[in-house]
């Protein structure tokens, strides 16, 4: 069929009434796709925040509280009404972010803060037209290449579940690794990004010493910003390389977050690690949470997955050499299969939650 092509349905054999449920829910989507925009308004306006502290308010003191236009405020305010995210009390005429929200959505500390969740998907929808045209050739778009929304955040979406897990549980679950980070150890987050993840580790570890690599220079930048201002920088190291040219002492421990499915060649970057890595040494492997089966994957989390994985995360490894597109969605049991295809004779699942999956793979 071509885009000039109309297909033909039997209209006595539709139901009226279903495709009026579906219209309405086909609406509700468009106001979900424009409530990404509203909460990222929200966010760096500043708007929940304030509601957050001060409680039932008026769209005009909420205006006046931030330092914004009162008619952005108004209208603002009745569509996060409009879809459940604040209350709204018409006798008074004032509206409320409920403190279980506030969680979610003022508190950047909170392991369930997700405005940067809004912010990747901003900026992805951003670069769907390329996205489009690619998908017609099968090209793909680097990392690199995407809207700043998307790299600045993705780290602030993964930073706080990385802080609420990674030292207090994830490492922990791995076999012997917290004793040599105590001890002292060599450690290389590959994939870094900005570094949340390496700065976390080396936080928490201070006779260990860290290499964090990622392929996007401005993000190897920022990795080092944030370094020095958290007073690591003596011990932690940032270098702009593919994942496949890691090279380095042996490292006791190989950390790769929310990146494998995001690589070309997978195989080869998992053959790098087990070169690079000590005989005794270990490589933990955290992705995104994902059921072995198609099916397992339909729910909300499942559902956001695809749509990253469809307009990021396939693009992003068809940018690179092999182009093996793994998926968001890969799930444990075809990760499995790409670490071991890449020597590694031990692959377990250790850790999980809403939205992560944790596997420790030994040589």
């Amino acid at each position: 069929m071509t885009t000039t092509d109309h297909p033909t349905t039997d209209q006595a054999s539709i139901d009226p009434d279903a495709v009026m449920t579906f219209v309405h829910r086909a609406v509700d989507e468009a106001g979900s796709a424009l409530n990404c925009a509203l909460i990222v308004m929200g966010d760096q306006l500043g708007y929940y925040r304030d509601l957050a502290a001060h409680g039932p308010t008026t769209p005009a003191d909420l205006a006046t509280r931030t330092g914004t236009d009162e008619r952005y405020a108004r209208e603002w305010l009745r569509a996060q009404a409009a879809g459940g995210i604040v209350t709204y009390a018409p006798g008074q005429g004032t509206f409320s972010l409920p403190a279980e929200h506030a969680v979610a959505l003022a508190d950047e500390d909170s392991p369930f803060f997700l405005p940067g969740l809004f912010q990747t998907v901003q900026g992805t929808i951003h670069d769907a037209p390329q996205i489009i045209a690619d998908a017609r050739t099968g090209a793909g778009v680097g990392w690199h290449a995407h809207h700043r929304n998307v790299h600045l955040g993705c780290e602030r979406f993964f930073r706080p579940s990385y802080r609420a897990h990674l030292v207090d549980s994830w490492l922990p679950a791995l076999d012997g690794v917290v004793a040599k980070l105590e001890r002292g150890a060599s450690v290389a987050d590959v994939g870094c990004g900005h570094g949340a993840s390496t700065v976390l580790m080396a936080q928490a570890f201070a006779r260990s010493r860290f290499t964090g690599v990622d392929s996007h220079v401005a993000s190897v930048e920022t990795a080092r910003r944030r370094a020095a201002a958290a007073g690591v920088s003596d011990r932690v190291t940032f270098t702009a390389a593919d994942a496949r040219s890691i090279d380095g002492r042996p490292y006791d421990l190989v950390t790769m977050f929310d990146c494998l499915h995001d690589m070309g060649d997978p195989v080869g970057t998992a053959r790098q690690i087990h070169d690079v890595l000590a005989p005794d040494g270990t490589w933990m492997i955290v992705e995104p949470m994902a059921g072995d089966r198609v099916e397992d994957n339909f729910n909300p989390v499942g559902r956001t997955y695809y749509g990253f994985s469809t307009l990021l995360c396939t693009p992003s490894s068809l940018s690179q050499d092999v182009g093996a597109a793994l998926g968001t969605q890969a799930g444990p049991a075809r990760l499995s299969e790409v670490i071991r295809a890449g020597g590694f004779a031990t692959v377990r699942q250790v850790a999980q939650t809403p939205f992560n999956l944790v596997l420790e793979a030994t040589p």
